[in-house]
């Protein structure tokens, strides 16, 4: 029989052991795949929260938006990480994110960025990429690109976040004739890929003469592989921005972690690792650029509000579909 003594001696010996949280961030597969942001995030991140960063992949932006709708209140999701400035206000009015909190004064001022529900964390600029052994005079606007014949690959706006870019940037520029730049596209189309890595892979083995991508892709193949070939067009009428951003689900559980880990996306060290990672543009200044980003910032730049966005999604793709099947 064990003494009132031992029993004392053994109670003493047992040391509560602290259950580290975990925080679930849904987000695009390609963020936290080997080469992308999410393993050097995860580990900066944890080494100062005390917590597991459970990251979540999916397709595209679109898809992780799409899967949350499907879940609802019983989504697992923490924060969600992927989403942009042209398909933020669609989340907000389904209320599927919550105030951050946030102190977003250091994100930089030409962004303007005020979101109470959204905090960026990088930014590029939609444009069509292509390569400069193939293509000797690049398009200079979707007209030329249209009169060119080239073959060109981009992604289902339905589904994927460049994809639905594309949309904004076509209804932006033309926005009494986007269905005659949607039919002079159509026969140039190779495919339409559902997410922006398979169109992209499709257009690096040879399937297209452009792909729709970003002005800072470039410079992903100058670094990563040293090979200058590839060059993004640019377009005399201008170029939009997708501002790739992160919020707090209605859903969780924990929104000061949450928050705690939107605070740190805008730091100088998670700012840091975005640009050769994720081959985007910091959103605070200071960071320093390989000379590779140089010719990332477009001349001209397109200002999109995100609520006619919003309210015009459903005609733009039910006349993107009529346009593309005839």
């Amino acid at each position: 029989m064990i003494s009132l003594r031992q029993l004392a001696w053994l109670s003493a010996l047992i040391v509560p052991v602290s259950v580290a949280q975990t925080l679930t961030v849904y987000t695009y597969d390609s963020f936290v795949s080997e080469w992308g942001p999410g393993p050097q995030l995860e580990t900066l991140f944890e080494a100062q929260c005390d917590c597991d960063l459970n990251f979540v992949g999916s397709a595209d932006g679109v898809a992780m938006l799409n899967r949350l709708r499907l879940e609802g209140k019983k989504t697992q999701a923490d924060v969600l990480l992927g989403l942009d400035n042209l398909i933020l206000e669609q989340a907000k009015r389904e209320q599927l994110v919550q105030p951050h909190g946030v102190d977003t004064s250091a994100v930089s001022a030409h962004l303007e960025w005020t979101d109470a529900e959204f905090v960026p964390f990088d930014y590029g600029y939609f444009a069509w990429v292509y390569d400069t052994t193939r293509i000797t005079t690049p398009a200079t606007s979707f007209e030329s690109l249209i009169a060119s014949d080239a073959r060109i690959i981009y992604q289902d706006p339905r589904t994927s976040t460049p994809g639905f870019g594309l949309m904004v940037w076509i209804n932006q520029l033309y926005p009494d004739s986007a269905n005659h730049i949607w039919k002079g596209l159509a026969p140039l189309t190779e495919t339409v890929s559902q997410g922006w890595w398979e169109g992209y892979s499709l257009f690096l083995n040879g399937g297209a003469d452009y792909v729709l991508s970003y002005t800072t892709s470039p410079a992903y193949h100058i670094l990563a592989e040293s090979d200058q070939r590839y060059a993004a067009a640019p377009f005399s009428a201008g170029h939009i921005a997708q501002i790739e951003v992160a919020a707090i689900s209605a859903q969780s559980q924990q929104p000061a972690l949450a928050s705690q880990f939107l605070s740190f996306l805008i730091s100088p060290e998670a700012q840091a690792v975005i640009p050769t990672t994720n081959w985007m543009l910091p959103v605070i200044d200071g960071v320093a650029l390989d000379p590779a980003f140089d010719g990332a910032a477009p001349e001209r730049t397109l200002t999109v509000d995100p609520l006619q966005v919003l309210n015009e999604k459903t005609n733009w793709i039910r006349a993107w579909r009529s346009a593309v099947a005839q």
